[in-house]
Order: C-alpha cells, then structure tokens, then sequence
C-alpha cells in the first residue's frame, strides 16, 4: 500500500527540462493517459501523467510495469528514466478520495483488491533487468517512496521530499519497503526512516542514501536522462546482465515482503488508530493514538 502526504501543498509547480519529442514505443499497454513513454538515444523515458500529485493507483502502477517491461524487451533501449509531470513524484495514496473513486485505495466493500493489484505490478517492476534512473522532483511519500525504490539510481532536488510515513497513518509499510529500503541504507537508517515516519528533504535525502544526485529542480528531469544516457554507452546485454547480478533475488524477496506487508496492513486499517492516523495526516496535525 501506499500512504498519504503532508507535502503535496507546498511541493511547488515541477518545471521539467525541454526536450524535444522522441519515438513511441508500439509494445506498451496501460492507459494513455497515465503514462507517455519516448525514447531517445537508446534512452526510453517514462513519465508519469497524473498531475499534480500522481497518486497511486493499481492502473498508474499497472501501465508504468507494462512499460517497463516493454523497454526491458527492447535491445534498442539500454537505460529508463521514470519521471513525472506535476508538483509530485508521487505522493502516495489519495485518502481523501471517495470510496469507489478511480483514485481511492479501498473498494466500496473495504476489500484491498486494489492493493494487492499494485503489489503484483511492484513485483513485475522490480524483475526487469534494464537499468532505471528515478528523476524525483518533488514529494515521494509511502507508496511514491516504494515506487521510487524501484529505480537503480534517483536524481533529486532540494525541494522534494522523501517520507515513509506509514507509522503517522497507524499503518505498516508496503510497496516492498521492508525490504529495500534496509538493502538500499542498512538496517539503522531504514529505521529511522520507517519507525519516525519523518520527511527528509532532496539534500538529506542524499546524504542519506536515497538519492544519488541533488540539483537544481529545474535540472532533474535533464540530470537523469543525462545519467541514463551514460549508462545507455554500454552494452545493452551487459548492462541487463549486470543490472541482473546487482538485483539478484530481489523480485522475489520484494513478492515476499508485499504479501506480508498487505496482511499487516489490512489488520491495522481495521482499527482506530488509523482511521485517526489518516485523519491526522490530512489535517497536519500529530495523530492522538489509543493503541486501537
């Protein structure tokens, strides 16, 4: 699952770097409207068209591992940038959306069919071998977080923030975040991350771990197609191959930590303290927690 966000007032108008338009890609499914992929110079760009706040949905997550999956298949493209379009990388869950909406996290009925739909694309987005530049430009929040996990490599900026604020919800974590996030930063720093729910911005987010590289906002989008187009230098069945090495397992232990994840997940939704822990994170305000 996913979580919602504190900063998607104040993330600021994304102004991605010109470029001048590139070649469809004929092999991708999804929806139209969530997704555009380009490529350039062996370099495909995924970007993300839910603006400004791009929340997660199963169809968001479900279009962009199509497209993923498209490139990975693709000998001609050696290297993706997922990007997006609006104030938000992407800022988690919507739950200000109404039961039933396109952009709400809960059917009708309570179910979390939807969840598990993300989960499942989650696991389809870390088993490509093609290597991934995240450009973050503004908040990635719980599940936002876990989706910019997915990428090898993330270019930030100042102004983004990056949270897992699952424990502020009175939820557990998801997208595979058990699990990447100590790989990526070590049992301690993931902690930190995952038990004070707190945001760091591009700067610390960077000295962190998280990210690889802090610029100007304006710059993001062009710094990680830059970095893409790097790596798109090399050969693209060694990049596959090394990038295959490098993630060796970690589809399958990402599949594992989700189907526990959504268990734990949907044992607290059930309870006080998250309907008041949702509550609490729209209004900005610290949750008043019972234990449950």
């Amino acid at each position: 699952m996913f979580a919602a966000t504190e900063d998607t007032e104040d993330a600021g108008n994304a102004e991605d770097a010109a470029m001048q338009p590139g070649g469809k890609h004929d092999g991708l499914t999804g929806t139209e409207e969530e997704v555009s992929v380009d490529i350039r110079n062996h370099v495909g760009i995924i970007e993300m068209r839910k603006p400004p706040h791009n929340f997660l949905t199963p169809g968001l997550v479900e279009a962009v591992a199509s497209a993923l999956e498209a490139l990975d298949g693709d000998l001609g493209v050696r290297a993706v940038v997922l990007a997006a379009e609006g104030r938000s990388f992407c800022a988690g869950a919507n739950f200000s959306a109404e039961p039933g909406d396109s952009e709400g996290i809960v059917e009708q009925d309570g179910g979390l069919s939807p969840a598990r739909r993300l989960y499942a694309a989650a696991y389809r987005m870390f088993s490509v071998s093609i290597p991934v530049v995240a450009a973050v430009h503004g908040p990635a929040v719980g599940g936002g977080l876990g989706l910019a996990m997915v990428a090898n490599l993330r270019v930030t900026c100042p102004e983004a923030r990056f949270s897992a604020n699952f424990v502020r919800l009175g939820i557990h974590q998801g997208f595979g975040l058990s699990v990447t996030l100590p790989e990526l930063l070590g049992p301690s720093k993931a902690a930190l991350m995952l038990l004070t729910g707190r945001r760091f911005n591009g700067e610390e987010a960077t000295k962190l771990g998280l990210a690889d590289a802090c610029v100007p906002r304006e710059q993001v989008r062009q710094a990680a197609v830059d970095l893409a187009s790097e790596i798109a230098e090399g050969a693209p069945l060694a990049l596959r191959a090394v990038n295959s090495t490098l993630r060796a397992g970690l589809a399958e232990k990402v599949r594992e930590a989700t189907n526990y994840e959504i268990l734990e997940q949907e044992k607290l939704l059930a309870t006080e303290d998250a309907l008041e822990g949702i509550i609490a994170v729209m209004a900005r305000r610290p949750g008043n927690f019972k234990g449950r």
